[in-house]
């Protein structure tokens, strides 16, 4: 009796990057998270609040969780991004013909899916860029540690890396939130990954035409 595989390698390479992608996303949401409401650790003695708080962990657990789980998610970003350029730079020049009026515009649900996608890809840039400044720049994140003025000065950067943070886990969830039937339904052929039946052939899990090549 003979296997076949439900679902083609390229799917399943994509699910598994989108499946990297969630896990770390929800690490460095939830550190960034726990930073945003307790932006700094305290010190012994006078009145501070902050003080000795511990949430499951350290301040320093979380320092080393958000930094180089963030630095995992960069990774796996940049491997998610070439797998869907072809998109990206179709996508682009699309828009182009439809501002100088040679195509038509596309449909509510691709515009709305555009601007998510986006949204982003703007805000993970900008969060990328100014967690690396804080990586080798700045030593441990959310400290007064005197830092190099390198295009912006250190307020500046933490305000780039907060609020751009908080843009990519809004858009983000929703963006997930949008996609989690594919999500699914192709996480169930991955973990199967095969069947005895004889009559079925491999083939690729399709999304709908606007959200294509999306993940």
């Amino acid at each position: 009796m003979s296997f076949k595989v439900l679902i083609s390698k390229q799917t399943r390479n994509k699910w598994w990057i989108v499946f990297l992608l969630t896990i770390s996303g929800l690490l460095v949401a939830i550190s960034s998270i726990y930073f945003l409401f307790l932006p700094v650790g305290g010190y012994q003695g006078g009145r501070n609040p902050y003080y000795g708080i511990i949430l499951l962990f350290t301040r320093s657990t979380w320092d080393l969780i958000h930094t180089w789980v963030g630095v995992s998610m960069i990774a796996v970003a940049a491997i998610h991004i070439p797998l869907h350029w072809s998109w990206i730079v179709a996508m682009t020049k699309r828009i182009f013909k439809i501002m100088l009026g040679q195509c038509r515009g596309m449909n509510a649900r691709g515009q709305f899916n555009l601007v998510l996608n986006g949204l982003i890809g703007l805000s993970g840039l900008l969060a990328a860029i100014s967690g690396l400044y804080f990586l080798f720049f700045s030593g441990t994140h959310g400290t007064s540690m005197l830092s190099p003025s390198i295009l912006f000065s250190r307020a500046v950067w933490d305000v780039i890396h907060t609020w751009s943070g908080v843009v990519l886990i809004a858009a983000a969830i929703l963006h997930f939130a949008i996609h989690w039937r594919w999500f699914v339904k192709v996480a169930g052929k991955v973990l199967v990954g095969t069947t005895p039946n004889r009559e079925i052939y491999a083939r690729q899990v399709t999304l709908p035409h606007e959200w294509k090549n999306q993940w």
